[in-house]
């Protein structure tokens, strides 16, 4: 596929590669030891102990949120002045369920026998570091994380928020987060797993010692032969963390974040992990701004094809955890 335009009318072009049984088998370009050496590099970066707990509009006003992270029981709310907290998710006395607990006055009060907490902590009960970019909600866990901690999570550089369209999709799956990782770092399978949304795809650049990174040349499939050519950039930024920005097409600067949070502990025999997936869409064409303003219609189909595409990326990654756990995986 030639280089995308750099500026066209009408963004959208006839997909010109063959069909999904005629085109060229690309199992020879997706070399197991190249996945393998990108994904090894990923896992040894730092994340100063910080993972993704949720969407930041999941952590509502005067609602409390309770997740399990890496095996950890915790619990998320918003102080009166707006501002993200977490802390164990058990009540320090008697070990009650902090996520059906009111939010009154910026701290949590516990329903079987009135302990307010709050950010400052309590004998037994202390927050943890806390932060919302504006798009994801993280949380920091120094004891699952076993790493030098941060005062900030690692996040990607996103387009402005007030020039974006955003939106956050998350599925479970039963792997590790380096199973969805690893299948990001494989651009080869897009547009054989997935023919309903990509097609003409060709990785036209791979790791180099200069440059830790996938180039993609692909359409996105609207509707039979119709599709809007890119050029994609994938990165790992982080042992959870796989980034994918549009350098060249329509949506230039578009970046979609995958975030693969564990929610069992290291090692756990039955693995489940969350992938939670940001689009932080932007371009510079003037209809652009009406689609922001159609946001509320506009995020729930994004999220449709994200999950779409997220049931068989999850089978995927459950079937090379399955592989490796039994020692039966070729890389």
């Amino acid at each position: 596929m030639p280089p995308p335009r750099a500026r066209r009318r009408v963004p959208l072009d006839l997909l010109r590669g063959p069909g999904w049984a005629d085109q060229p088998p690309t199992w020879r370009d997706a070399r197991p030891a190249l996945i393998a050496g990108a994904l090894a590099r990923a896992r040894a970066r730092p994340t100063g102990n910080w993972f993704v707990l949720a969407a930041g509009h999941e952590v509502r006003p005067g609602r409390p949120l309770g997740r399990t992270i890496a095996g950890t029981e915790l619990v998320a709310w918003r102080g009166t002045d707006g501002r993200l907290h977490a802390g164990p998710g058990a009540c320090p006395h008697l070990g009650a369920p902090l996520c059906d607990a009111p939010v009154l006055r910026g701290r949590l009060v516990c329903r079987w026998h009135g302990l307010a907490l709050g950010p400052d902590g309590f004998p037994g009960w202390q927050p943890f570091p806390a932060h919302d970019d504006g798009l994801l909600a993280w949380v920091r866990l120094d004891a699952a994380g076993g790493e030098p901690p941060t005062p900030t999570p690692p996040v990607p550089p996103r387009p402005a928020p007030a020039a974006s369209l955003t939106a956050v999709t998350t599925a479970v799956g039963g792997c590790e987060p380096q199973d969805v990782v690893a299948n990001r770092l494989d651009p080869w399978h897009g547009a054989w797993l997935h023919p309903y949304a990509f097609a003409d795809l060709t990785v036209v650049e791979t790791p180099a010692p200069d440059a830790d990174r996938f180039t993609v040349e692909v359409a996105f499939r609207l509707r039979g032969r119709v599709g809007v050519p890119v050029r994609a950039v994938f990165t790992a930024p982080g042992p959870r963390t796989v980034v994918m920005r549009i350098v060249a097409g329509e949506g230039e600067g578009s970046v979609v974040e995958t975030h693969a949070t564990p929610l069992t502990p290291t090692g756990h025999d039955r693995p489940r992990t969350a992938v939670i997936e940001a689009v932080a869409a932007h371009s510079d064409r003037p209809g652009f701004a009406a689609a922001r303003r159609a946001a509320p219609l506009l995020r729930p189909l994004i999220r449709r094809t994200a999950a779409r595409l997220w049931r068989d990326d999850l089978a995927y990654a459950e079937r090379r955890w399955q592989l490796r756990a039994s020692d039966r995986f070729p890389g």
